[in-house]
């Protein structure tokens, strides 16, 4: 018997719902996939706490958000900023 490819919520099996357990599977995702970091543009930025995002390589350590270091909110917020500039 074939084995079946897992995501991140295969360890759920049939339960929760298959909305759950797809919604888990995109966050989880995102929250392991690799992120640039603003400062130095290398792929090793990783979140150390909920909202703390650090990069292994030049020691910067910002807030963002939950799953991301930066939201859609956040990004909004910045648009006059830039404009300004």
């Amino acid at each position: 018997m074939p084995r079946k490819k897992l995501h991140a919520s295969g360890s759920f099996g049939s339960r929760y719902g298959g909305n759950v357990r797809k919604r888990y599977t995109k966050i989880h995702s995102e929250l392991k996939s690799k992120h640039l970091c603003p400062r130095c543009e290398s792929p090793t930025l990783k979140r150390t706490s909920v909202g703390i995002w650090s990069c292994k390589k030049c020691g910067l350590t910002i807030a963002g958000g939950a799953y991301t270091p930066s939201t859609k909110i956040g990004q909004v917020s910045k648009r006059p900023i830039n404009e300004i500039r």
